[in-house]
């Protein structure tokens, strides 16, 4: 990619609804630049911004799902929970052999639904282990960089938005009717404008923006850019499953944070106990990382790495050939 549209990109995982304009003034380029580029990435790259909740303000559960299953079949299971409202970042890993994937749910019976009927009945899998997320240290609300920093940190400051980041003891929020439309709106297109927005739901563009206002000032509502990762200097993903003693845990969760190789980092229950997603440029770096990164961390007794070999969905819905609403400019 050019160095602008790797600027772009990295405007957009910062505030994903800054208007195109501002933007545009922040790098020095034309707002009729900023919109061909744009455009171009959405087709080419897959570049969209999605509106996601914060699981915790809105009662919701996370919890990382390892699959193992019979030569074969993984990939048509990986396929049939992509498919589901209630799951993200479906992949699989470890050969074609597992399926790892996040599920968000509201209620113990929507979990038991899906891991104590669907799943054990079907011949396909092999094992299952459910590792319900604790504490998220990295990934979600927080602004990952990695490969796209390209903005100097008085860009950054001049993009950030003046809303304060989720985090894990954001105050209960109560969803409204009006939410629930905007929130499905905003999972197709995160970057669809007020106007848009304020016709599917058929009140005023003003209460929808206080609406939206609410809920980012509340942290039950952020954007994230999705993107084709490949296209970024094709970055090869691992998950990486620690076991780590209690007393340090904290402390090796925030030290996972702070490394520009990793894209997720989140405390879970479980054998292992801590959950990092990392991205680096080849088998050398990983194992680099491994040894320089993860072996000087204190109180890491085992480690476990998974190579992703697909990533069927990401931090949005599968693809669809459907008509978006119109973006804000």
């Amino acid at each position: 990619m050019e160095y602008l549209d790797l600027q772009l990109i990295h405007a957009l995982q910062i505030d994903g609804r800054a208007p195109l304009r501002r933007i545009a003034s922040v790098l020095g380029v034309s707002d009729q630049m900023a919109a061909r580029r744009y455009a171009r990435l959405r087709e080419q790259a897959g570049l969209r911004v999605i509106g996601r909740l914060n699981p915790r303000p809105v009662g919701q559960t996370v919890w990382a799902l390892r699959l193992q299953c019979i030569p074969n079949a993984a990939l048509g299971l990986a396929h049939a929970l992509a498919e589901r409202e209630d799951t993200r970042w479906v992949q699989l890993a470890s050969g074609g052999t597992e399926v790892i994937c996040h599920l968000a749910v509201h209620s113990d019976s929507d979990r038991d639904a899906l891991l104590m009927d669907r799943l054990p009945s079907s011949r396909r899998v092999t094992s299952i282990t459910a590792h319900r997320m604790l504490r998220l240290f990295k990934g979600g609300p927080t602004t990952w960089d990695g490969p796209t920093s390209a903005l100097s940190r008085e860009q950054m400051d001049a993009l950030a938005p003046s809303y304060p980041l989720p985090h894990a003891q954001a105050a209960p929020v109560e969803l409204t009717e009006l939410d629930h439309v905007l929130l499905t709106a905003l999972n197709r297109d995160g970057r669809a404008s007020h106007a848009a927005l304020a016709a599917l739901a058929r009140c005023h563009e003003s209460t929808v923006r206080r609406r939206i206002t609410h809920l980012r000032t509340a942290g039950a509502l952020f954007f994230v850019m999705d993107v084709d990762e490949r296209l970024l200097g094709d970055p090869a993903a691992t998950a990486i499953w620690m076991s780590v003693q209690p007393s340090q845990l904290a402390a090796a969760g925030a030290a996972l944070a702070g490394h520009p190789e990793v894209a997720y980092a989140a405390a879970t229950t479980g054998r292992t106990n801590l959950l990092a997603n990392v991205l680096c440029s080849d088998d050398e770096s990983l194992y680099t990382y491994l040894s320089d990164r993860i072996g000087t961390l204190l109180g890491v007794d085992t480690v476990e790495t998974a190579p992703i070999i697909r990533t069927l969905k990401r931090d949005g819905s599968v693809a669809r050939n459907s008509s978006t609403l119109r973006s804000a400019p």
